[in-house]
């Protein structure tokens, strides 16, 4: 006999019990999901969840069409935030940003945060070019908010994507090494690698 015709034989008390008892699980389930993999101040994914996701959009692209792309992206004096405003100032501006973030992007990209002020953003899909254009886009969007504009928030961002036989270790060192030319190059910019 399936679940559903052995839900019935229930009396009504003890079914409506069951289902709330289902439903307080489910909740719970998903209230434990979001504390695992969700950065709490900026409501972007968290780094651990960021690994395993990325790991998987890497086997697809060794599968598939090779067109994976990312960003790592520093903010840039960020720290001259905190001192003068103040660290709940500073994370309201890490908490708009992961907005901003989360709605320039597709569904499918994911966004994450990597650290103090560093974001990393995955393209699955998506060749170099088109992956600085969005990085461009994002960087644009940030330095016009009319929030973070009272700041002066910008960041500086470095893209690399997949090479045959890469590792997600190889794309990061590449895509950190274009953000250190950004920075060089007079910050509020998006370098390749």
């Amino acid at each position: 006999m399936d679940f559903k015709k052995k839900l019935k034989l229930l009396s009504p008390s003890v079914r409506k019990n069951f289902s709330k008892a289902l439903e307080d699980l489910q909740k719970n389930i998903d209230v434990l999901y979001e504390l695992a993999t969700i950065d709490e101040k900026t409501e972007v994914y968290n780094h651990n969840f960021f690994k395993t996701i990325s790991e998987m959009e890497l086997e697809k692209a060794k599968r598939g069409s090779n067109l994976l792309s990312l960003l790592i992206l520093d903010l840039d004096h960020f720290k001259k935030i905190n001192d003068i405003y103040g660290h709940l100032v500073g994370d309201a501006v890490l908490k708009r940003l992961g907005q901003i973030f989360k709605e320039s992007t597709r569904k499918y990209d994911i966004v994450s945060r990597f650290g103090g002020e560093e974001f990393i953003i995955l393209f699955p899909n998506t060749n170099i070019k088109r992956a600085k254009e969005v990085s461009e886009r994002l960087r644009k969007k940030v330095e016009q908010d009319k929030e973070l504009r009272r700041y002066n928030v910008t960041f500086s961002g470095g893209v690399s994507s997949y090479h045959q036989k890469d590792s997600l270790v190889k794309m990061k060192q590449r895509a950190d090494k274009a953000l250190y030319k950004a920075k060089n190059n007079g910050r509020n910019k998006i370098e390749t690698e």
